[in-house]
């Protein structure tokens, strides 16, 4: 953080979402992007294994980036309150998710782990699960993506505190660069009481440590 910016500051640049852009290319322009890009490669997009790569790399794209066609706050939106005071902490662990570096479009592999210690009201858990994939589902750094989903749970479901652990693997130090696999990166965001109370964040790391134990059972 620099002399220039407050915690405030960071959490809501952090918490923002990429506007759509001005003007989008079609996808005869995308397609000719990869085309470019296959030559510039040293290969020959005519060729017969070839011809066809640029339009499955578009569709690939719309599915690897969908995130940008959703607002993980309207997907929180729907809550219950019929919980007979539970206000004990939810948690969801070992969400799988696959997205890509902002920085080289190589891919980031790895699993969350999201709780949150309910208020008055809570969320399905399979929502917890999308929001990750919404914001996987974007050109990522790992901070960030960790950032954005505890804020924004945070935001929607005001609860009285929000966790996220995330360890992954990037493909843009394991295959380029400094060659280096079976690295993991770790990154967590603690927010209310997570934050404020050792104890709750005590149990919160406990829980996601312990092998074998199934989301379920939480």
């Amino acid at each position: 953080m620099n002399a220039y910016t407050t915690p405030k500051d960071e959490i809501a640049a952090a918490s923002s979402f990429p506007a759509a852009p001005l003007v989008r290319p079609s996808r005869d322009e995308a397609e000719a992007a990869v085309r470019t890009l296959l030559q510039w490669a040293g290969d020959d997009p005519t060729r017969e294994g070839l011809v066809d790569t640029p339009a499955r790399v578009a569709r690939a794209f719309e599915e690897w980036f969908a995130g940008y066609e959703i607002d993980p706050r309207e997907m929180l939106q729907r809550t219950f309150e019929e919980t007979d005071g539970y206000d004990e902490m939810v948690l969801l662990r070992d969400i799988r998710f696959e997205s890509f570096c902002e920085h080289h479009m190589a891919p980031i592999i790895g699993k969350a782990h999201i709780a949150y210690l309910p208020k008055n009201r809570v969320v399905g858990i399979s929502k917890l699960a999308r929001v990750v994939e919404v914001f996987a589902k974007r050109l990522q750094i790992q901070e960030k993506m960790t950032a954005q989903i505890a804020n924004v749970l945070d935001e929607v479901l005001q609860p009285q505190g929000v966790a996220v652990v995330i360890e992954a693997q990037h493909q843009c130090m394991t295959t380029r660069g400094i060659h280096k696999p079976g690295v993991a990166m770790v990154t967590s965001r603690m927010l209310g009481a997570f934050r404020s109370n050792v104890e709750t964040r005590r149990e919160f790391l406990a829980l996601i440590a312990q092998p074998g134990l199934s989301s379920s059972a939480v």
